[in-house]
């Protein structure tokens, strides 16, 4: 097997330092393209390193002879605990996790219900080197870490694999120690770390096929894998170890001292609700990844979020391909989203949209207008069928190419506007008047913020996503459901009763309601109960596993008013209890003051079915109103739709 390699020193202006164990493919050269003199090289060093899974995930266990170390917890914003982890994962591979054991909420302003963790990683080679860094919240935590595994003026090499600030907070704390260190990364993260670090430093543009020798076998091999979920995301091989760095892709918010997989049955609802929120949007760009390591040897991805992946590799990652094919095989329409990802709120609000449209069977394409190529634009513009536009600022690149989106959308085809708060937005009425002047519709009025985002404006964003996607599919869905079975079979299973329940969840200070039908009695100790929810339902996002509800039993005679006010399309972001009468229960979850009887419950499991999530959950408290009274029965004339 032979690679190149460049053996010269890179000119101060291209990157200012010397690499003499850099490679890169054929196709391409290093650092800044100067023409670099190559020489092949065998590469039966790396090759010797190559075992098979069971011996190399050996290895890694044998490093594990002593206990991870944890650090003092420190408080943060009052009683909010902080602290780091650290651990020997590999030969000359230390993790350093810091676990933010009591965040809430994340990114796209998803709930969280067991914190998160940010990883970062030291790889002791010849030229010492770290990957990825941690939130800046736990700057003397993690730097207190560093300092006890390494000496930091010793930093040669920092990888980024993505910028968002949980993952580089802390890379300008790393310069500050050692500025001779050269941050790597692909050309779209070395741009934002120019923005985030406010200092020249040096660094290293990578793409697919190029490696990096940092010394005693650990020969790093970067893959691009953009839009996981930003358009900077590289993976990041250690052959000698058999580690891929994945940052966001296959990690989770899932907060504990253990550092692998181990707990499946635990973190798998975690895993999931992370690919839906973050990866599902972009499933198209998930299966790209997805080959371009499918020939690769590793026993261990090294997340940024979450356990590491050793126990159930194999499977966790075949999870990924098997939702995102599903994700494409069942896409009813599709829609363009154009963010702009160092811009205000934008790359965080255009994901929560994002969000909205998957759970519609909607295909997404996000495309970050700062970087997308114009005819890149051109193309995703005329092969999806309606565009989302977040705001970009009034000037830059970002809006200069809203200029390509004017002159590139066809007359009828739907966009929605959406403000960035960043500051300094383009107005969304000039834009949305200029796309009317157009012949271009607007279904959904400009969503609008007028202070940093709360969590109903995410819900409100997700809420238009979810709207804007029915929209589009909702004829191929209704017809679909008709011609899915026999007239004959779909009058029988209208048999099948139902009493009239309206589901209420509050989270935060996100609230949602709807009627439910499907519900049964599933476990007598613990009290249990199920309950379908269609994967569209804006109230689905507040009823993941360890989240309360309350069930609310409608009362036969009396719960006319009640359906009608719940069966009403609500604008995004509306309040569905306005005008209604309710009380919070235990959990905070509102019980409606004219419902016969009410269940306060926690989510413990759920199933996927094609087009419904069967949620169970434990009754923690429950009382009814009316003694004798007996809940509303609902009967239906077809059993295909509703």
């Amino acid at each position: 097997m032979q690679i190149l390699r460049a053996s010269h020193t890179c000119p101060p202006l291209s990157c200012g330092h010397g690499f003499p164990r850099i490679w890169s493919n054929p196709s391409s050269s290093m650092c800044g393209r100067q023409g670099l003199l190559l020489q092949l090289r065998s590469f039966e060093s790396v090759a010797s390193v190559r075992r098979s899974p069971r011996i190399r995930a050996g290895i890694a266990e044998s490093t594990l002879l002593e206990a991870p170390k944890l650090s003092q917890i420190e408080n943060w914003q009052g009683n909010r605990r902080l602290q780091t982890q650290t651990s020997s994962i590999a030969p000359d591979i230390t993790v350093i996790r810091s676990l933010d054991w009591d965040r809430d909420r994340f990114d796209i302003e998803f709930g969280l219900q067991n914190g998160t963790t940010y990883n970062s990683y030291i790889i002791e080679g010849e030229h010492l080197t770290v990957v990825d860094a941690s939130h800046e919240k736990f700057r003397d935590l993690y730097l207190a870490a560093i300092n006890e595994q390494i000496n930091p003026n010793a930093i040669e090499y920092i990888v980024s694999n993505h910028t968002e600030p949980d993952h580089s907070g802390l890379i300008a704390d790393l310069l500050e120690l050692s500025p001779d260190a050269v941050v790597v990364g692909s050309r779209v993260c070395i741009q934002f770390l120019q923005n985030l670090v406010l200092r020249p430093f040096k660094s290293l543009v990578v793409k697919t096929g190029d490696k990096l020798d940092v010394g005693k076998g650990h020969v790093l091999e970067f893959v691009n894998a953009p839009n996981l979920h930003w358009p900077d995301t590289i993976f990041t091989l250690d052959h000698g170890s058999s580690v891929l760095f994945t940052c966001d892709a296959f990690g989770m918010h899932y907060c504990s001292d253990k550092l692998y997989d181990e707990d499946l049955l635990t973190i798998e609802p975690h895993y999931r609700f992370y690919y839906d929120c973050l990866m599902r949007p972009n499933s198209r760009s998930v299966l790209t990844a997805l080959k371009r390591i499918g020939s690769m040897e590793y026993s261990v991805i090294a997340t940024g979020h979450g356990p590491m992946l050793r126990h159930n590799v194999v499977e966790l990652i075949s999870k990924y391909d098997k939702w995102s094919q599903q994700a494409l095989d069942k896409q009813l329409a599709s829609v363009a989203v154009l963010y702009v990802s160092d811009y205000g709120y934008s790359d965080r609000l255009s994901q929560a949209l994002a969000r909205g449209l998957t759970k519609t069977n909607s295909g997404v394409e996000m495309l970050d207008l700062n970087s997308v190529d114009t005819q890149e634009l051109v193309e995703s513009l005329g092969r999806n069928g309606a565009v989302v536009i977040m705001a970009p600022p009034i000037s830059g690149p970002a809006n200069k190419a809203i200029a390509t989106v004017y002159a590139a959308l066809k007359v009828k085809q739907p966009v929605l506007i959406a403000e960035s708060y960043g500051g300094d937005d383009e107005p969304v009425d000039t834009m949305l008047q200029k796309f009317l002047e157009l012949g271009i519709c607007s279904p959904i009025p400009p969503l609008r913020v007028r202070a940093p985002p709360t969590e109903e404006v995410y819900q409100e964003y997700e809420e238009a996503g979810t709207d804007l996607g029915q929209l589009l599919s909702q004829k191929k869905v209704i017809d679909a459901k008709k011609a899915n079975m026999p007239l004959d079979v779909c009058k029988a299973i209208a048999r099948v009763s139902g009493g009239i329940y309206v589901v209420t969840a509050k989270k935060g200070s996100s609230k949602g309601a709807m009627i439910a039908s499907w519900v049964s009695q599933a476990s007598f100790k613990p009290l249990g109960l199920t309950i379908a929810v269609a994967k569209d339902r804006a109230i689905e996002s507040l009823m993941q596993v360890g989240d309360t509800f309350v069930l609310n039993c409608l009362e036969d005679g009396n719960y006319t008013h009640l359906m009608k006010h719940f069966l009403k399309r609500f604008p995004p972001g509306a309040d569905r209890f306005e005008g209604v009468e309710w009380t919070p229960a235990p959990s905070g979850s509102p019980i409606l003051l004219d419902a016969l009887a009410y269940m306060d419950c926690m989510v413990v499991s759920r199933m996927e079915t094609n087009d419904h999530w069967i949620v169970y959950a434990q009754v923690k408290d429950g009382n009814i109103s009316k003694p004798e009274g007996r809940t509303a029965a609902h009967h239906r004339k077809l059993g295909n739709y509703y």
